[in-house]
């Protein structure tokens, strides 16, 4: 495995409750979201709130493995981020542009679990264990496709 910031997975779902199902690559749609997931197709939880802070998330491998060392493993996208990075330090990204491949990516805010997710995995406790690394809200800038393996470029 390449220690190059990278692309471990992908996720996307067509229904705001629907466990996220992974591919291995998205088309990354231009100012909406990855092509076929909730928030490109406008049905996601937060979707009435429009912004571009709603096209993509991510999420770093590390603070996954962090989180289950702690007794609190997750099956693959039960975190409901889009993209599982790992060797990317997300909190400098803030307001900071990056690309994943070829597509162009601006992170614009920290993304905080919220209560939808304990509901949706019924796991009371999972918003405090993920507090301050639940991953960032990026939007995206310029469009193509995201793969699994692709570089991060910071």
């Amino acid at each position: 495995m390449t220690s190059q910031p990278h692309v471990e997975a992908i996720f996307v779902t067509d229904d705001a409750t629907r466990p996220l199902r992974a591919v291995e690559s998205a088309e990354a749609v231009t100012g909406r979201g990855l092509a076929g997931d909730r928030y490109e197709l406008g049905v996601g939880t937060y979707s009435a709130k429009p912004g571009p802070d709603r096209h993509v998330t991510l999420i770093a491998a590390e603070d996954l493995e962090a989180i289950a060392a702690e007794g609190w493993p997750m099956a693959p996208g039960e975190h409901r981020r889009n993209v599982v990075v790992r060797g990317v330090d997300l909190g400098a990204l803030e307001g900071k542009e990056f690309a994943i491949g070829d597509v162009q990516l601006r992170s614009i805010r920290p993304c905080p679990p919220c209560g939808h997710l304990e509901r949706v995995t019924g796991r009371p406790g999972l918003r405090a264990v993920l507090e301050d690394r639940a991953g960032i809200r990026v939007e995206i800038v310029s469009g193509g496709t995201i793969r699994v393996g692709d570089a991060v470029l910071v």
